[in-house]
């Protein structure tokens, strides 16, 4: 028999295995024994051709066809290729050679038995997944039908009798409709599913089910959010979290569409599972041991692109980084899988976030394990030489073993056929996300993984190392975000308090504190970034340096800010010292009249220390300038600091001493109004190297001893009130006094911290 026969011939056999289902933890009794009987009629594709050789192809010439000989592999060979199976389900050519060898079996063999047990695998999910959605479709519609019985014979819970139908609140309408969308939903699903996996729509005793019933929301009057059944209606956060999508939004209601999605999560999942594993050939050690090196080449062999070949000028930037998080698996996949949770965990990475679209929900009521939805996301840098990147992608959760789950992102190529026109065209994110596995003492072991592809002709050259170094979106940024905010919320949620904490202040009053410097911090990475949080208009003034970039809006109704023409400056520049160094020095308070105006000439002394962590710097605190006057005391310091293997951050803004009294009392924080400032410390991008400016000012690297370059960038940004009227005119001068205020803060920050 010929190759291409014989492989023919076993991928029938695949086909006809792949009708066994798998029998999971909800299962229908009834359809046991049917898929045993397949599943010991399959044997796992061991079925063989035996062809005939060629004396007997000339020995049948005249006579009738001899028919084709089978055989089944023996119990020992099939055990073994199990057992071998469930280590390596891909085997390469030497590991086939070596189960030839020791079966006794041809290569050919071997190859085509992994082809039809994968494929039998894949189908034993999909029909196990098909049957699961089927009777939670039964279960829906029993309940359904229950209660419309129940509604047309309603009685009173009080007598018993007949009840007297009254009128339907706007309230209880709504849930109605609601309840009705999230019915329509699953049903919508089970046809998606069934169209793919059948080939044909599912029909049921209502007639032919119409795709278009999937997204039914414009029907009902109501929307979903990422969590499938809460209402788009006025005052609700996603309506409000969508307003930063711009573009069209893409169409996902044809079958065609989610079935594209699907399948590309599906194998967005597949990718990072394998770029994910520890002996992974996808990643070479660097020199010195401690970062993982993407092996572009090893990857280009192993994957198809999943999203289309890579747009000219596009470069890739691909970490992995591993860590010890203190928090289990399902909290950290829960906060995941929730959009706006998710951007809190990483709030100076994400600038915004919404989930748009849900195309398949939990499997199993209480996890995300199956949760396919769509999200937009503003990822930030804290430079305005970097430009904030826009994201639409899916994210995927799937549980692969009890405490080992794996969530997947990767951009919807909006470029293909069905799709609408994608805005975000300068950014792709390739299949990322991590893999978590639970560890005693209630921490998790995760593995990230970053992969992207994006436009770096529009980074500022002084910001490509950091980029190309994982420190700006890669990998050790979230895992090293994701270990300090795991650990602030810890120190936060523990009993104890630490001696540094116990000022006076009760809980509900720290709460308020501390969210009122959330708020301080957040406001001023939307200013350095220049999100689409607020909308900023840019000005472009001669006598501002080219790296500064100067942002203007006008408050009028917002009581977190004080009404008025309000002025951004923000820059980064390089220093030559170490970034712990400088953060050091930054946070002093002994050291603060040498740079900081507010401070009147004097140290400040801290009043209110709150810890957010075991690192002394990080915490929020509260700061009284020393006055030239002793009486002076009518404005206090509000700041926030943090440091992380990833960067380091130093927040402040002028309070007024009543609103803060009212805050630390527990009062609400949201009608304070602040202006933040302050400076993000970040790594140069440079591991192993010292940093030196030439005559011509251009930063020379030059060899060095520490694991840390002799160098960082500093990115200082200022939020100055120019005017009290909001329909006052911005001046050059009010631009000029703010660009000169950065470029003399730099210099005194410099000098200082050189002759310290």
């Amino acid at each position: 028999m010929s190759v291409d026969k014989e492989a023919s011939f076993f991928i029938k056999n695949a086909m006809d295995a792949g009708e066994m289902g798998l029998i999971g933890e909800q299962f229908d009794p009834s359809v046991v024994g049917r898929i045993r009987e397949e599943e010991f009629e399959s044997r796992s594709g061991s079925d063989n051709v035996e062809g005939a050789s060629g004396d007997d192809q000339e020995a049948n010439e005249d006579g009738p066809p001899r028919k084709k000989k089978y055989h089944r592999h023996t119990p020992h060979q099939i055990q073994e290729l199990e057992s071998f199976f469930k280590e390596c389900p891909h085997p390469d050519e030497k590991q086939r050679s070596e189960l030839s060898r020791r079966l006794g079996l041809e290569s050919k063999q071997i190859k085509f038995w992994f082809q039809n047990r994968r494929t039998q695998m894949k189908t034993q999910m999909e029909r196990h997944e098909n049957i699961i959605l089927r009777q939670e479709h039964d279960k829906l519609r029993a309940e359904n039908e229950m209660l419309k019985d129940a509604m047309k014979n309603p009685t009173c819970n009080n007598c018993g009798g007949p009840a007297v139908p009254g009128s339907v609140s706007n309230y209880e309408l709504q849930q109605l409709r609601i309840e009705n969308a999230r019915l329509k939903d699953e049903l919508g699903r089970i046809c998606i599913l069934a169209n793919k996996f059948l080939g044909r729509p599912l029909t049921s005793s209502a007639g032919p089910i119409s795709p278009q019933g999937v997204n039914s929301s414009l029907e009902l009057g109501v929307g979903r959010n990422g969590f499938g059944g809460v209402a788009n209606i006025p005052g609700s956060m996603m309506q409000t979290s969508l307003e930063f999508v711009e573009g069209p939004v893409m169409s996902l209601t044809m079958p065609h569409d989610r079935n594209m999605l699907i399948d590309l999560a599906l194998t967005a999942m597949d990718e990072l599972i394998k770029m994910a594993e520890a002996d992974s050939p996808l990643w070479i050690k660097s020199l010195d041991g401690g970062r993982d090196v993407f092996n572009q080449e090893e990857y280009m062999r192993t994957f198809s692109p999943c999203i289309g070949m890579k747009p000219n000028g596009f470069v890739t930037e691909a970490s992995r980084e591993t860590g010890m998080v203190i928090i289990n698996s399902s909290a950290l996949i829960e906060t995941m899988m929730d959009a706006n949770r998710w951007a809190e965990m990483f709030p100076c990475m994400i600038a915004r976030s919404a989930t748009t679209d849900v195309l398949l929900s939990p499997s199993v009521t209480g996890t995300k394990n199956g949760a396919l939805q769509v999200m937009v996301a503003e990822f930030q840098v804290l430079s305005p030489l970097v430009p904030v990147r826009q994201a639409k992608f899916l994210r995927f959760c799937k549980q692969h073993i009890e405490g080992v789950w794996a969530v997947v992102d990767v951009s919807i190529d909006t470029n293909r056929e069905g799709l609408s026109a994608d805005p975000f065209q300068t950014y792709r994110r390739l299949p990322s996300g991590f893999v978590v596995q639970d560890v005693p003492n209630n921490y998790s072991k995760v593995t990230w993984i970053e992969h992207a592809e994006y436009d770096e002709s529009i980074v500022h050259h002084l910001c490509r190392p950091l980029l190309s170094s994982g420190m700006g979106f890669g990998a050790p940024k979230w895992v090293a975000t994701l270990q300090r905010q795991c650990e602030c919320l810890a120190v936060l949620m523990s009993s104890t308090m630490t001696v540094q904490d116990q000022s006076g202040i009760s809980p509900i009053g720290r709460k308020s504190m501390l969210k009122l410097a959330q708020r301080m911090t957040y406001n001023f990475c939307s200013g350095v970034c220049a999100s689409s949080v607020r909308k900023w208009d840019k000005l472009c003034v001669g006598n501002v340096g080219e790296d500064v970039r100067v942002l203007t809006r006008k408050n009028v109704n917002d009581p977190g800010e004080p009404p008025g023409v309000v002025l951004c400056a923000a820059t980064t520049v390089w220093l030559p010292m170490t970034r712990q160094r400088l953060f050091d020095f930054m946070r002093d308070e002994r050291m603060r009249s040498e740079w900081d105006i507010l401070s009147n000439g004097g140290p400040l002394q801290e009043m209110v220390h709150i810890a957010k962590g075991q690192a002394p710097g990080n915490c929020a605190s509260l700061l009284r300038a020393g006055a030239m006057n002793v009486n002076d005391s009518g404005m206090l310091i509000l700041q926030e600091t943090w440091n992380d293997s990833s960067g380091s951050l130093v927040v402040y803004a002028p309070v007024d001493v009543p609103s803060m009294s009212m805050v630390m009392n527990g009062g609400d924080s949201t009608c304070v109004a602040l202006l933040p400032s302050g400076f993000a410390i970040l790594p140069d991008g440079y591991f192993g190297h010292g940093g030196l400016i030439n005559s011509n000012g251009t930063m020379v690297k030059t060899e060095g001893s520490s694991n840390e370059s002799g160098g960082c960038l500093l990115t200082v940004g200022f939020q100055i009130l120019v005017n009290s009227l909001p329909t006052a005119k911005l001046t050059v001068e009010s631009v000029e006094t703010v660009n000169n205020l950065i470029s003399c803060t730099i210099q005194k920050i410099k000098a200082a911290v050189l002759e310290t």
